[in-house]
């Protein structure tokens, strides 16, 4: 608790807003940072649900808070709320980072930027590279955005057809046809085949759909390592488990593989630039909190 001692009449509030958020690490990972240095802030978490979510931005906007995120159920709705949006943002039709400039909402989406700073990581550069997305949702929506931002030349995405997400994915495809280069096809998930031509041709795949995660470990919208190549780069969305049946089938291929774990510390780092105008000390914020 010593990051709270020297709070004052001069601290900045941030927060997380939605619901459920009990369980998210982030108030300790931005506490802890701005602890570090020496930054006159304070994170913490509160429970919003769409019923309560105007109420809460017009109080968080009267108290001259610095900034907020929001997890789900929120991204859309602050997307709507926003004043200005950054590109990624505008593209992902999400938002999961304001920033309060006197009042005037400025909305960013730092989820893609999460993931896209954890394949760098895993030795992967998506510039000129064909990716497979699998999912419709905030996630996937986030991801491909900022795929597309950092030149991807084709992803081909997977989806379950006629449902609410996959038919906001079909707006923002058409958004980013308009802003990007990449170029960006929808298929149904049920389509095997067209599913395993896109893999054979792709360099990366990466699932953004809950499929895999706890408490349904045993699931994977790859049957079995014959559906992928030595030279395919497979990330997770899905931290916990830490290595789902996907990452299994993938290392069993002999392909390189990483799980969502560092995609929540590269979001969080580019938000907390995003408010305070300093880079995060993210290593180490990786060693206290993200090491197994």
């Amino acid at each position: 608790m010593d990051q709270f001692l020297e709070m004052n009449a001069k601290t900045q509030l941030v927060c997380l807003l939605g619901t459920p958020v009990s369980h998210s690490i982030s108030p300790a990972m931005h506490n802890e940072a701005f602890r570090l240095l020496g930054l006159n802030y304070a994170y913490l978490a509160f429970d919003v649900n769409e019923d309560s979510f105007e109420r809460a931005i017009e109080g968080l906007i009267a108290l001259g808070a610095a900034g907020w995120n929001c997890t789900m159920p929120l991204k859309r709705l602050m997307y709507e709320r926003a004043d200005k949006l950054s590109d990624a943002a505008l593209l992902s039709g999400a938002v999961n980072t304001i920033v309060n400039q006197n009042g005037v909402l400025y909305g960013d989406n730092t989820d893609g930027y999460g993931f896209m700073q954890s394949m760098t990581e895993a030795g992967f550069d998506c510039r000129g590279k064909r990716l497979t997305l699998l999912g419709s949702g905030g996630a996937a929506a986030a991801i491909l955005a900022q795929a597309s931002l950092d030149g991807a030349a084709s992803i081909d995405v997977f989806a379950r057809p006629a449902s609410a997400s996959t038919r906001l994915i079909e707006e923002e495809i058409r958004r980013i046809h308009g802003a990007c280069g990449c170029r960006l096809q929808l298929f149904d998930l049920a389509d095997s085949s067209r599913l395993k031509k896109s893999l054979a041709d792709s360099e990366a795949l990466i699932n953004a759909s809950s499929v895999g995660m706890a408490p349904q470990t045993d699931a994977s919208l790859i049957p079995d390592a014959s559906w992928l190549h030595p030279q395919l780069t497979v990330g997770d969305v899905i931290y916990n488990p830490r290595e789902t049946l996907l990452l299994k089938i993938a290392r069993e291929a002999g392909c390189a593989a990483f799980n969502g774990m560092y995609m929540l510390l590269h979001q969080g780092a580019k938000a907390f630039q995003d408010w305070t105008g300093m880079e995060m000390p993210v290593e180490a914020i990786r060693e206290k909190y993200f090491q197994s």
